[in-house]
């Protein structure tokens, strides 16, 4: 019975292009073995199909569910979803972007009656101390239950015991059932196939710079508009930016393009996540090399040219592979540089291809490509305030299955993909004072599509770490609670809050000899990191993410936000809070300085600054504490001064390439104060320094001493004396770096300033022999 239904699917999938899924509910062995039958059925190519299973065995391309993003730009005629043992919500996302139009997503599930009450390893990892398994609940894959037993193009087999006992519960198939779907008349008939295929290929555009046929391999308008900004890449100092959803060809058109810049000598140096991501753009890009050359005319011996990385031409151009990190460091090398699916890679790696002459980034919108959104989120600011022309071309035409596939729309809704805040109307008018502070609860977000929807909604667009794992933890993980303002009942600013600390004696022990404890980031790292063993005794309340609605950015709704959060849960005013109060509220986030200046007048201080950067971010990552009782003002003093401490020698070892406006920022946020005790030496150099015939070089310690100092507890300086003090005291920079980098015209000039900028630190910090010294210059 099973393998006629996958017939039947896959039938009804090809025959209009689309995509269908098949649901395998109940014992485990049985699903697995329904799911070999069914792809015989099929006929289709082992080599055609992936398997993603926390099992291995398999005679198919295998995939655990942790590492499903090696699906990424992939194209698989059948992809089997293995949901036992380990369902990662995100693993579904990347198995349905990896089905081929006339393709099948095959799902092995507990039967679905079962399935929310189901505990399994990544529920697990939602069960964070002091909260256990039975805490985690199962709204998500209620939810997720709901939509596959009601959306079109997905066909439930409930498995028996034997194939005997097997029940069809929904046969998935659409035909006939265009009003379900929105929009089946588009198609140009009920059941006529919308085939990529069968389209007209797009014309030239007048004045194309690239041969006709790279037009020629276009399937859609949107590919050849895609094609044609790709042509600015002959120009250096050309950035072009292609983003589409999944399956638009997006790939397809950088290797097209790739192709032809190579066909006219150019050096196109290509990369991704792995080369299996961009086997498309190498495809295409071989595919128009071979039909624009003439091998024998050329005498260009084609078995030479059999490595599918490394692609020749005969006008010496080349469209070569490297991997990402290896791609950035040779990006200056190249004439042009391609990056595909940009958004999987860290924001720091990314910066690398802006040495490039000319760069393409093409990134997928929505699917949740790779770790997050760090390339849509973080590093298009920096993109754009570079050196490059910048444009920018969106895909929407599907390519690889048909505009109405009832499988996209599917996984759109079960996982969010295409979550959006408001409308920008219907906030525009809405003011932070009438907004309504309200609690998110998870019972009511999975009730009500148009709140979950613009909460999780905000949260995508304004944060590059969202994913549909973030989903199912907002829904289901019990250390988490959610807080909003609302303004003309559309949700306008969300806050997703975890509780932290309060673990017991046994549990801090293990933490700081070594052992990980899931969720509780803030106390790990200062348990582990910073070597406090009672750091995780205090209960904190982190803010994972805060998002504000884009179109009333800056108007005060993330900070009335906080101010809510913090008299609800802060010290005793949380008295009536679920779960008690708080003793501190605590943060953690890739620091830049306009995050550090909001946080610091929020009220957090600084405790710690990362040594390395975040991968995902690019940015060190900066922890800051607001203490609320006795014991949260406990663990903000020790962390205050040993953070202090470490700042001053760190900054010219660990910090010693930081953003100079990081540092400013987060010394300034620190609620230690620093000691000043120089010797009558020291002074004698300091005052011969800002006024004085002296040197910064006869006492460095006592100037980083002062500097230090008067960067966390402020000065009246100007941004670049600060700057100054930040660059060469306390990184210890070469004075030729120093003064280029902040604009002198000189280094004596950066010199003078230095010696200006401790006149007034002399005055604030000084001694009674330290202004008799400075009266001896001044006669003041």
């Amino acid at each position: 019975m099973i393998a006629g239904v996958a017939r039947e699917l896959r039938a009804e999938a090809e025959r209009t292009n689309e995509r269908r899924v098949l649901v395998l509910a109940g014992d485990r062995d049985r699903g697995t073995d329904a799911a070999y039958d069914a792809i015989v059925s099929l006929g289709v190519d082992d080599e055609a199909v992936s398997l993603v299973s926390t099992r291995e065995g398999f005679r198919f391309e295998e995939h655990r569910p942790r590492s499903a993003d090696e699906l990424l730009g992939r194209t698989r005629e059948a992809v089997v979803l293995d949901c036992h043992g380990q369902f990662v919500p995100n693993a579904l996302g990347r198995a349905v972007g990896a089905v081929d139009g006339g393709g099948l997503l095959i799902l092995l599930t507990p039967l679905l009656d079962d399935w929310p009450g189901v505990r399994d390893r990544f529920d697990d990892s939602l069960a964070v101390p002091p909260y256990g398994l039975g805490d985690v609940t199962g709204r998500f894959r209620e939810r997720l239950v709901s939509t596959l037993r009601t959306h079109p193009g997905i066909a439930v087999v409930a498995l028996g015991d034997d194939p005997a006992g097997d029940a069809l519960e929904r046969d998935g198939l659409t035909a006939e059932k265009g009003d379900e779907r929105g929009g089946g008349d588009e198609r140009g008939g009920e059941g006529e196939p919308d085939d990529a295929d069968d389209r007209d290929a797009p014309s030239p555009p007048p004045g194309a710079a690239f041969p006709a046929a790279a037009y020629g391999a276009c399937l859609t308008d949107d590919q050849a508009r895609a094609v044609r900004a790709f042509e600015a890449l002959a120009d250096p100092g050309s950035a072009v930016v292609v983003e589409s959803n999944r399956g638009r060809g997006k790939s397809s058109a950088a290797g097209i393009a790739a192709g032809a810049l190579a066909l006219g000598g150019a050096d196109v140096l290509v990369t991704a996540p792995a080369f299996r991501n961009a086997a498309e753009v190498f495809a295409r890009a071989r595919e128009l090399i071979e039909s624009e050359t003439d091998w024998e005319r050329d005498g260009i011996d084609r078995d030479g040219d059999a490595d599918d990385r490394d692609l020749r031409t005969p006008a010496g151009g080349w469209v070569r592979f490297l991997p990402p990190a290896a791609a950035a460091a040779a990006a200056g090398e190249a004439d042009a540089a391609v990056v595909d699916e940009a958004a999987a890679l860290p924001v720091r790696l990314l910066e690398g291809f802006l040495d490039a002459p000319a760069v393409a980034f093409c990134t997928t919108v929505h699917g949740y490509e790779g770790a997050g959104r760090g390339f849509a989120v973080r590093f298009r600011e920096r993109l754009l305030d570079s050196r490059f022309a910048v444009r920018d071309v969106r895909l929407d035409e599907p390519i690889r299955y048909a505009r109405n596939d009832p499988v996209e729309a599917w996984a759109s809704r079960a996982l969010l993909l295409d979550a959006r805040p408001a409308v920008d109307d219907a906030v525009a008018d809405a003011s932070v004072d009438d907004a309504t502070y309200r609690a998110l609860d998870p019972e009511e977000l999975r009730a009500d599509e148009t709140l979950l929807g613009e909460a999780f909604g905000l949260l995508v667009t304004a944060h590059y770490r969202t994913e549909p794992n973030d989903l199912a933890r907002l829904l289901d993980a019990p250390n988490l609670v959610a807080r909003a303002l609302v303004a003309e009942g559309r949700v306008v600013a969300v806050a997703l809050l975890a509780r932290e600390g309060g673990l017991d004696a046994a549990t801090r022990r293990g933490m700081y000899e070594g052992e990980r404890v899931r969720g509780n980031m803030v106390p790990d790292v200062l348990t582990s990191q910073l070597r406090d063993e009672a750091a995780a005794e205090p209960r904190g309340l982190r803010t994972v993410r805060i998002a504000t609605h884009h179109a009333l950015r800056d108007a005060g709704f993330g900070s009335r936000l906080l101010g809510e959060v913090h008299d609800e849960f802060g010290g005793d005013a949380g008295d009536g809070a679920a779960a008690g109060p708080v003793d501190y509220f605590s943060v953690g986030y890739g620091a830049t300085p306009r995050l550090l200046r909001f946080w610091d007048r929020a009220g957090y201080r600084t405790a710690h600054l990362s040594t390395n950067r975040n991968d995902a971010s690019g940015e060190h990552s900066a922890i800051m504490l607001r203490p609320e009782t006795a014991a949260g003002r406990d663990l903000l003093a020790r962390h205050a001064v040993a953070f202090r401490d470490r700042e001053r020698d760190g900054l010219s070892d660990a910090h010693r390439d930081v953003d100079p406006d990081v540092i400013r920022g987060a010394l300034g946020a620190c609620s230690a104060s620093v000691p000043v005790d120089l010797t009558e030496t020291e002074w004698r150099s300091v005052v011969g320094a800002s006024v004085g015939p002296g040197m910064y070089d006869s006492a460095p310690g006592a100037f980083r001493d002062l500097a230090l100092a008067a960067l966390v507890e402020g000065t009246d300086l100007d941004d670049r004396a600060e700057r100054l003090l930040v660059r060469k005291v306390l990184q210890g920079r070469p004075w030729e770096e120093v003064a280029d980098d902040l604009g002198f015209a000189s280094t004596s000039a950066c010199m003078r300033a230095l010696g200006d900028a401790y006149t007034p630190l002399v005055e604030r910090y000084g001694t009674d022999f330290a202004l008799a010294e400075r009266e001896r210059f001044t006669g003041e």
